[in-house]
């Protein structure tokens, strides 16, 4: 467990340090993410100067999910760049030159890009938990753990859709209509859906854990909410491992191995 620390440092150090060579194009997909998730926001602004409350949500509430939202969102595709286009290295027999390696292959992929533009969402993330006005040492301690298991329950989902590439080949369709739906739906509260809707964002497609679930968690410190995050993101980060590395073998079984120098 400790050399696996200790090679995602090295990978993160590495990405770091490839941005850094290129400083303006870093800072201007950062401020440009920041915006675009200001201005995206604007449209909730607008909505609860209308509607001061809708099913119990206001304002402050969004401002506190959207955060999560984006900080969770933001570190998974900063520290995990490769989740978001994994089903396409499997499908384009990419996945190669990790297998050369003896460090775990799906650590080693997913943390070997980063996504710049994913620092903007955390860093709009964090502000918005600000502008919540529910700053408290206990919040930002809850706001951390929230957008963590977040990020989990987004990555784990993302590794779960992706690896079906191993069965049916080209899944980067499948893959972006996973990604597009989980964000979408995520930044909306759970109380607006019922029924057979509300089922399908607990458990197909688990937005509710990545945005209304860890908001209610932060905001009343619901023990009952923390315990069903953490149950969603042990159970899909289980079922995304095994999914990835049962196909992992398919692919071993196919597959030329070629090393990248």
């Amino acid at each position: 467990m400790k050399g696996k620390f200790f090679f995602l440092i090295a990978l993160w150090k590495a990405n770091l340090l490839s941005a850094m060579e290129y400083r303006t194009a870093f800072l201007s997909q950062v401020i440009g993410m920041v915006l675009n998730d200001a201005v995206y926001f604007l449209f909730w602004v607008i909505f609860f100067n209308k509607f001061k409350e809708v099913r119990g949500w206001g304002l402050s509430d969004m401002f506190l999910m959207f955060g999560i939202v984006a900080a969770g969102f933001g570190i998974a595709a900063y520290l995990f760049g490769n989740v978001m286009n994994l089903a396409e290295l499997i499908s384009q027999g990419q996945m190669d030159y990790y297998l050369a390696f003896p460090q775990p292959v799906l650590l080693h992929v997913l943390a070997s890009r980063s996504i710049a533009s994913g620092f903007g969402d955390f860093s709009y993330g964090v502000i918005s938990f600000f502008l919540a006005g529910q700053f408290t040492p206990a919040a930002l301690g809850r706001f951390a753990l929230g957008i963590l298991l977040s990020a989990t329950v987004f990555l784990s989902f993302l590794v779960l859709v992706q690896s079906l590439a191993f069965w049916i080949g080209n899944a980067q369709m499948l893959s972006s209509q996973a990604i597009n739906a989980i964000i979408s739906f995520s930044s909306y509260p759970n109380t607006l859906f019922d029924g057979t809707s509300k089922l399908l964002l607990f458990t197909l497609i688990p937005a509710a854990f990545v945005g209304a679930v860890p908001a209610e968690f932060v905001r009343s410190a619901s023990w009952e909410s923390f315990l069903l995050l953490i149950a969603a993101a042990t159970t899909l980060l289980l079922a995304a491992s095994v999914t990835f590395h049962r196909g992992l073998r398919r692919y071993e079984s196919g597959s030329a191995l070629q090393i990248q120098i």
